[in-house]
């Protein structure tokens, strides 16, 4: 991790990760410092008070405020829960500002009842994310249970979430693309214009789910004739959109 980020308590108990981080992989013992961040807050300097078998404290000395998240969010029908954790934590690292979680019709059902998100491990998957990219904002997770749902709940949004007007959407997927992702036109991506991505489950989508995205507004791209994973498409899709948007191109 790149960062330590904490939710404002300065303590890690002995049972935390962060804790073993600090003392097995970055070595550090009192009057030591590390890189850490509050949640959603700013960034800055820890410096170790105490360590003992109940655990690590800390000051923290702010010195840089929040960099916000880009204004992109991603659909992802649900994959397999081993997936699912290695795609919170890439998509994460990758900067999107909302991932939303969908059910599909062609998808696994008890891909959803999965217990990863009440055992809090979804969570956890989304901030080793941000602490491997160094930045102390956190991308907000939400769950639906179909993709008439999603679209429902993300088109009645306020505040550049609703519809082709205010956001440019893009449906990934191999059937009838309007164009390849790598020239679809994507320019002018800001918080009040953002970019929304779908990616399908591993069976894909559906022709009824199709048409519910057409009718959303969605322009629909592909990434070539070749049939991607769900955590790999997610990954090389936002590498794209982020390099055509202009996000990666210089430092903050």
């Amino acid at each position: 991790m790149n960062i330590v980020l904490f939710d404002g308590t300065p303590f890690f108990p002995r049972t935390d990760g962060r804790y073993q981080h600090i003392r097995k992989v970055l070595r550090k013992g009192p009057g030591d410092s590390f890189f850490a961040g509050v949640i959603n807050g700013p960034e800055g300097t820890a410096t170790i008070t105490a360590m003992d078998d109940s655990g690590l404290a800390f000051d923290f000395r702010s010195e840089h405020p929040l960099r916000p998240l880009y204004p992109v969010f991603i659909i992802i029908g649900f994959p397999r829960p081993i997936q699912l954790k290695r795609l919170l934590r890439d998509v994460s690292s990758l900067g999107v500002a909302g991932i939303w979680l969908t059910g599909t019709e062609l998808g696994e059902k008890s891909y959803r009842e999965s217990t990863l998100v009440d055992r809090g491990a979804a969570g956890e998957s989304i901030l080793e994310g941000c602490m491997q990219a160094g930045g102390t904002a956190v991308p907000a997770l939400e769950m639906f249970g179909s993709v008439g749902e999603v679209l429902g709940s993300v088109m009645n949004r306020s505040g550049g979430l609703a519809g082709a007007t205010d956001a440019t959407c893009v449906l990934l997927d191999t059937v009838s693309p309007d164009c390849s992702l790598i020239n679809a036109r994507l320019e002018g991506i800001t918080a009040h214009h953002p970019l929304i991505l779908a990616i399908g489950s591993e069976r894909g989508w559906t022709a009824a789910e199709r048409g519910l995205f057409r009718g959303a507004g969605f322009m629909v791209c592909s990434m070539g004739s070749r049939i991607l994973r769900t955590e790999t498409a997610a990954t090389a899709a936002l590498g794209i959109a982020l390099a055509k948007t202009g996000f990666m191109e210089g430092m903050e």
